[in-house]
């Protein structure tokens, strides 16, 4: 296994940081494209452009693989035959750890929380990130627990330890534990890296402000923080789409301490959270959010996720709208960072299905036959 490590070689501006990872796995397509994103009823004087992190990979689609590429790199060095993580039934997160162990060659456990756990486990369908991680050979344990971050360290990462434990002892082998969405100090170098990436597509010089959803906060840290070491005149701006301001600020700060920045920095330098457009909360849609991923789906071809990354984009069309001095000036790259599998659950079906105006679906049984 130690043959997939690759030495990792951080940008010289990062140098000052701690725990600056040794190695990567090379998991994702990297050097994801920008351009321009006709994203409807965007008020004019401000272009939008899109960064694609959600063509890292096929079912590796979305931001979770760069923080993976860091952490199952660790995983190996460590000697770990088996990784356990965590998160919501539908979760990307996991989705995404079980297809790299399955690539990888390690074992994968999920602990994945449902809010009617009992109901959920009795009319389990393998629909959407479930169905990729029951074809990845992952084991899937359903918990009901919130996986809430101010929950994880007392109830969550223990269920975690007792399982690693159980499966030392029956097996001999060790576990390695992923925080939930990778959110940690080995993660957050997913994002150090995809900034540097970024510098080399002109970030620098060609955008005002970077928006990106925010779940569970790593993914903002890294680039806020990668952000911060530039000296850039870039603001970055993290839409909530769970938890609150509060939450994350604490988690981003946290992260600040671990890699040596606490005493020069807090997160309230360096990142802007948006609250306000989680909507009925997180994993659950409104009629509106699933008219605003149509709609632009239809008109620019970009596919949205409901969980994350249609909650972020309608975000950012109404602050743009409403509150345009938060932003740093008019050019605004938008990072997708993936989630499409979350289309496949069902939701979306029956919305499109109750829909006031559908596009029609005509039966057209032979070449005379056609009336529309």
């Amino acid at each position: 296994m130690a043959s997939v490590l690759t030495p990792f070689s951080p940008p010289d501006w990062s140098n000052r940081l701690s725990h600056i990872p040794k190695y990567f796995v090379r998991l994702g397509n990297m050097n994801t494209p920008i351009h321009e994103w006709k994203l409807p009823n965007v008020p004019s004087g401000f272009k939008v452009y899109i960064k694609r992190d959600d063509m890292t990979g096929s079912t590796l689609s979305g931001n979770k693989v760069r923080k993976l590429e860091f952490l199952f790199a660790d995983a190996i060095d460590k000697g770990c035959k088996n990784v356990i993580t965590c998160g919501y039934i539908q979760s990307n997160f996991a989705r995404s750890a079980a297809i790299a162990a399955a690539q990888l060659g390690l074992n994968c456990h999920l602990l994945l929380a449902s809010p009617e756990v009992v109901r959920c486990f009795a009319n389990l369908t393998f629909e959407g990130n479930v169905l990729l991680d029951k074809m990845s050979g992952a084991s899937i344990y359903l918990i009901s627990n919130m996986l809430k971050s101010s929950n994880y360290a007392t109830d969550i990462k223990p269920r975690m330890e007792k399982l690693a434990a159980h499966i030392k002892k029956e097996t001999g082998e060790d576990s390695y534990l992923l925080p939930g969405g990778g959110s940690n100090v080995v993660g957050l170098y997913g994002y150090i890296a995809a900034f540097q990436e970024m510098i080399s597509q002109g970030i620098l010089e060609e955008f005002d402000d970077i928006v990106v959803t925010c779940g569970t906060g790593g993914t903002v840290a890294g680039l806020s923080i990668a952000n911060y070491l530039n000296q850039s005149k870039l603001r970055i701006h993290a839409i909530s789409i769970g938890d609150n301001k509060q939450l994350f600020m604490g988690h981003i700060n946290d992260l600040l301490k671990e890699v040596g920045l606490g005493d020069s920095v807090c997160a309230d330098d360096i990142i802007d959270i948006v609250d306000g457009y989680k909507g009925r909360g997180y994993g659950l849609s409104t009629p509106e959010e699933q008219e605003f991923i149509q709609s632009v789906s239809e008109n620019t071809g970009i596919i949205l996720d409901p969980c994350y990354t249609g909650k972020a984009a309608n975000g950012l069309v109404q602050e743009l709208t409403s509150n345009p001095d938060r932003f740093q000036g008019n050019r605004i790259l938008f990072i997708h960072t993936g989630g499409i599998f979350g289309l496949f659950d069902g939701k979306m079906d029956s919305y499109l299905r109750q829909r006031k105006h559908p596009e029609p679906v005509v039966l057209w049984n032979d070449l005379d036959d056609l009336s529309i």
